[in-house]
């Protein structure tokens, strides 16, 4: 039986993308809740083609996290440690940190992490869990916010440093790749179109930023990369690569990935910035 497409299915799909949805999670949202394809497709192309004459462009957030760049400056106080500015890039939006993590830091955070490491998962979006990931070959472990005291003074560095509250993060991933690991291209953000986002995002909403910040640097390779720009980053111990998207969709350039560690081990520590308090 075919389901009628009502004005209040209508005002419902405005509202929506008013807020900020995309169709790819809209189309998403009407699938888990019941409606049959055909009728999904053609809800969403009758908006799409200006029914009843919205604009349905998915706005972009006008609230990042980011450094505060105005006037280029060199270094950025941080609170407890001022931080360089060694690399900026507008699209995607990229910056470069040095002297972001001391080397008792690193050495601390790395000496906690080591008996905890296991392989490495991935956020899993068709289900919302976590999965081995062909694509992702390193060791890794959580910290909670606040779990210990470096843990702590770093994520209120970071806080300072980005603009953004220490409750809107995740928890801080220390990862270890031994020679030959890596991790290929991929985008940090949830995509909208798989079915297991919306249950992801119940935990704090969309990803928006990432910092990867170098614990440990191997003798050769591990670059992060970004294909789409063409840049590489070196995995110098104590810098940090930061780099934000203000909508899950790849316009952003933020495809981005662990190049191969050629010799010696790679240590790094991330940690991803939400839309909202992550719990």
């Amino acid at each position: 039986m075919s389901q009628p497409i009502s004005p209040e299915l209508r005002e419902w799909l405005v509202s929506q993308l008013a807020a900020g949805h995309s169709v790819p999670a809209l189309r998403a949202s009407m699938r888990a809740a019941g409606w049959q394809d055909a009728a999904t497709d053609l809800a969403l192309a009758q908006l799409e083609a200006g029914f009843p004459h919205v604009e349905v462009a998915r706005p972009r957030r006008t609230e990042m996290p980011g450094p505060d760049l105005e006037g280029a400056p060199l270094y950025i106080d941080a609170g407890d440690r001022s931080v360089q500015v060694l690399q900026t890039m507008r699209h995607p939006r990229v910056v470069v940190f040095g002297n972001l993590v001391s080397p008792e830091e690193c050495e601390g955070l790395i000496a906690a992490a080591r008996v905890r490491l296991a392989r490495s998962l991935t956020v899993e979006t068709r289900t919302g869990g976590e999965v081995l990931n062909v694509d992702r070959t390193s060791e890794g472990m959580f910290f909670e916010r606040g779990e210990t005291d470096i843990v702590a003074r770093l994520e209120q560095r970071i806080a300072a440093l980005l603009r953004w509250p220490v409750e809107f993060g995740e928890g801080l991933q220390i990862l270890r790749y031994a020679p030959g690991a890596q991790y290929r291209p991929h985008y940090d953000y949830f995509d909208p179109g798989e079915p297991g986002t919306p249950t992801i995002l119940k935990r704090g909403g969309q990803r928006v930023a990432t910092l990867v910040m170098y614990l440990q640097e191997p003798g050769q390779g591990g670059a992060t990369t970004f294909p789409d720009v063409g840049l590489e980053v070196a995995p110098v111990r104590g810098t940090g690569v930061f780099f934000s998207y203000d909508e899950p969709d790849p316009a952003t350039r933020t495809l981005h990935g662990g190049a191969p560690v050629l010799a010696g081990e790679k240590w790094v520590a991330t940690k991803w910035l939400r839309e909202r308090e992550f719990k």
